[in-house]
């Protein structure tokens, strides 16, 4: 039922205009979010009769005027509008689709233009300016406003079942966008590209495969401590670390240290062990479970000594990398089993200052590891260093089980001074929260 307001006339409309004005207002935006919008065009004709310059009424009764068809009303409640509200991307956007109706796309293109120059992420004039283009022949710019369309819909209206006619489009237009991109800027760099190595023209080569829709931008997001200006780079050359080889030529001596505690059955602890009254998130099914276990040598910056001493050569090679140290925090150096059929979901780690380091020891196949888009199948004996504040996950589909030694080393462009400065830093966190806080695995 509509609540009608006192009539507005007589001595005490002056004084109590303005609460009146805001029921007003509050009631025919109601009416019109939940699609009532004759009943809300009364409504707004009476907020215009108070207060002619009224922008919101005007925008209102303009947009009905064009749903209608009465061009000439709406432009004329829409360049009122523009009188005293001129950056009202909503208003710029109403006036391209009237001047398409008529035909003139100019006028169209410039009201559209505008109204993505107020507001860059609203995704409606992207869309209206991608149908503008489209039916100008413009496609492969179309192609782009089709593309920001749907970097800015929310994913909850993309899944509007009225919008999925639209979406469709938009995401059809876009692969064929990338595709002839793809092709074009092949092309054009093929006889640069000609001869080279892999390694030479890896950026270039995973720059096309981004803009041509195959792999994402990587985007480090540090869940703690983050550190700007390092490249999120999802997985490093082993060839780059001088330290590698030393670590590697131990991998037969680990191996058997390995198969020692397998043999004896050692205590392998869950990994995942979130502190009571703490939310489990995605590590639900492996919270205090095995499935995926822990060999720990060094944890939080502690020696365990009784594990720790029935692996030395484990311990030894491990000296030869340059291990974070951080009091109360790290090394952290444990052996990771993952039993047949675990998945470890996808997660982002807590500081981008180390990379995570994995020793592949026992490695049946259906086993493999994704840091951003790139998935690695582990090799034994064969270092993996990553930074695993890139959303990153792992899983072992086979039916045997699979073991990695891991352990973090600083960041490679990390300095001596900033080493000491991410040490401070974390002491610094830890004395602020408390040391029982949950930090993360720094």
């Amino acid at each position: 039922m509509i609540m009608r307001p006192p009539t507005l006339t007589g001595p005490t409309m002056d004084t109590r205009r303005p609460e009146q004005l805001a029921a007003l207002v509050a009631e025919a935006e109601a009416l019109t979010r939940n699609g009532r919008s004759q009943e809300a065009h009364g409504l707004w004709e009476r907020i215009l009769a108070i207060d002619p310059e009224h922008a919101s009424a005007l925008n209102q009764l303009g947009a009905q005027a064009l749903a209608r068809g009465d061009l000439d009303s709406a432009e004329s409640y829409l360049q009122r509008v523009l009188a005293v509200a001129p950056r009202t991307a909503t208003t710029h956007a109403s006036l391209s689709r009237l001047h398409a109706i008529r035909g003139d796309r100019d006028r169209a293109l410039e009201a559209i233009d505008a109204a993505i120059q107020i507001d860059p992420t609203a995704w409606v004039p992207h869309v209206e300016k991608a149908r503008l283009l489209e039916e100008a022949g413009q496609l492969r710019v179309a192609g782009l406003h089709w593309g920001n369309a749907l970097n800015y819909m929310p994913e909850s209206v993309q899944r509007q079942q009225h919008l999925q006619q639209l979406v469709m489009h938009a995401q059809a237009a876009v692969r064929r966008n990338q595709d002839d991109l793809a092709g074009h800027l092949e092309d054009n760099l093929s006889p640069l590209l000609h001869g080279h190595g892999t390694r030479e023209v890896e950026r270039i080569r995973h720059s096309l495969d981004i803009l041509a829709g195959r792999r994402s931008f990587p985007a480090a997001r540090p869940l703690t401590l983050p550190i700007p200006r390092l490249p999120a780079i999802p997985i490093f050359h082993r060839e780059d670390f001088d330290w590698a080889p030393d670590v590697e030529a131990a991998f037969p001596d680990i191996l058997r240290e390995l198969h020692a505690l397998l043999d004896h059955d050692a205590d392998f602890e869950p990994y995942v062990q979130t502190p009571d009254g703490q939310p489990k998130g995605q590590f639900a099914p492996l919270d205090r479970n095995v499935d995926w276990g822990a060999y720990f040598l060094w944890k939080h910056g502690r020696r365990i000594d009784d594990q720790a001493d029935r692996c030395p050569l484990t311990e030894a090679a491990m000296a030869r990398a340059p291990q974070m140290k951080v009091p109360g925090r790290a090394p952290v150096v444990f052996f990771s089993a993952l039993k047949p059929g675990v998945h470890i979901p996808p997660h982002n780690g807590a500081t981008n200052a180390r990379l995570t380091v994995h020793l592949p020891l026992i490695i049946p196949p259906d086993c493999a590891l994704r840091v951003g888009d790139e998935t690695h199948v582990w090799e034994p004996g064969k270092l993996v260093m990553f930074d695993d504040t890139i959303r990153h996950e792992a899983w072992n589909r086979s039916d045997r089980l699979r073991v990695v030694l891991i352990f973090d080393v600083w960041h490679p462009m990390l300095t001596p001074l900033e080493r000491d400065l991410v040490t401070a830093m974390t002491g610094g966190l830890m004395s602020f929260y408390g040391s029982d806080a949950d930090l993360g695995e720094l």
